[in-house]
């Protein structure tokens, strides 16, 4: 089974992975572009789970969309705690992290290259360009593995503008001026705030 989705409702991701499951042949996934969010889960449930050395895996924390008074909104946290747990069941079958390390990487919104999936268990291997199969790469000699939060790229990609350029448009903004990132939770105003910014950088 191919994969490249950036996901979708977990539901229905629970369901595809449970028909996989129960499917009595092997099931060899193979991401060739993303497997992000839900897709993510149902990636889980190939026997054996190959990565196109360009492709993505991003795994985090459920969301969902709630209205009402604070019984209704503690009933949605409680709801997504749950959700959470079910998504590390699938993560924990495949890779063998423990759960608060999983729990961990789903909080920062984590992104992971072929070789640091393969590192971490998410995936068994690498696709070869020429017929598709898998390749038993040394993790020594090859790419040095990437794993990132969007959080850390965005503060780097930040830092860096603002260093090459701050200098030459002070009279457009003043670095004070650049809102500091939040520590645990993201502003929209101050995301669009700094990205425009960066768009004034550019």
């Amino acid at each position: 089974m191919w994969i490249n989705s950036p996901g979708g409702d977990c539901v229905a991701a629970a369901q595809i992975y449970n028909m996989l499951s129960n499917y009595k042949g092997k099931v060899t996934v193979k991401i060739d572009g993303i497997a992000a969010s839900a897709a993510s889960v149902i990636a889980m449930a190939g026997k054996e789970v190959l990565m196109s050395p360009v492709s993505m895996l991003m795994i985090h924390n459920p969301m969902t969309i709630a209205m009402g008074d604070h019984a209704e909104m503690q009933k949605a946290i409680d709801m997504l705690a749950e959700v959470k747990e079910s998504i590390i069941n699938a993560y924990v079958l495949k890779t063998g992290l423990s759960r608060a390390k999983l729990s961990h990487l789903m909080d920062s919104e984590t992104w992971m290259n072929a070789n640091k999936a393969v590192e971490l268990g998410f995936a068994d291997g690498t696709l070869t360009r020429d017929n598709g199969g898998a390749e038993n790469s040394n993790m020594e000699d090859a790419v040095e593995a990437v794993m990132f939060s969007s959080r850390a790229v965005n503060n780097a990609l930040q830092n860096k503008i603002s260093a090459k350029y701050g200098k030459q448009k002070q009279t457009v903004v003043q670095q004070s001026e650049i809102p500091a990132p939040e520590t645990n939770e993201r502003n929209v105003d101050a995301l669009l705030e700094r990205l425009d910014i960066i768009k004034n950088h550019i």
